[in-house]
């Protein structure tokens, strides 16, 4: 249903599930492992597996912190999205990546919720894309100390607002990793 032309696949995008991103993150252990069964799945139904990694100035490309968790093994045929803002799209080549496997649909899946997650999966959605953000394989940090609803709302309430939005042509949807389908 993608608005982009001839763009009838799917591929995981796999956002910022970086050592320090997730080092505080809600139910961290267990939104990776998610992540990581996800990947498997993808690359055994040849699905393109898509990694974003974010750098600022507060988490340095090549510092430790900036690594993927030592979890999820990237393949070196796999592509590597490089960003510096929240939207996986802002400045970067994602949408030249997407184009070149022919992906329409997103699978969406990381760290933060309210943050990169969100924005991603906005930015996605208004550019085209037919997106499915994994309910239960994206979470964050807490920052109730700033105002900010403890980590489970924060993810329930995404969670909630994005399987309820609309686009011309396109379609959003949160399911559960078991729930998730890679064939379009």
């Amino acid at each position: 249903m993608t608005t982009l032309e001839g763009r009838t696949g799917t591929a995981l995008l796999v956002v910022d599930v970086q050592v320090d991103v997730v080092a505080g993150a809600h139910d961290r252990d267990a939104v990776v492992g998610r992540v990581a069964r996800l990947v498997e799945r993808s690359r055994t139904a040849d699905v393109p597996v898509v990694w974003v990694q974010h750098s600022d100035a507060g988490l340095v490309s090549g510092s430790p912190g900036w690594q993927l968790v030592p979890e999820l093994l990237r393949r070196d045929d796999e592509a590597l999205v490089h960003k510096e803002h929240g939207d996986s799209f802002e400045g970067t080549d994602l949408e030249h990546v997407l184009a070149g496997v022919g992906a329409g649909h997103l699978v969406v899946a990381g760290a933060q919720t309210d943050a990169c997650i969100r924005s991603t999966v906005h930015g996605a959605l208004t550019r085209g894309y037919d997106v499915t953000l994994v309910g239960d394989a994206h979470t964050t940090e807490d920052l109730s100390a700033y105002g900010a609803p403890p980590p489970a709302a924060v993810i329930a309430h995404t969670n909630l607002y994005w399987q309820h939005q609309t686009a011309p042509g396109r379609t959003a949807r949160v399911v559960t990793a078991e729930e998730v389908r890679l064939d379009g």
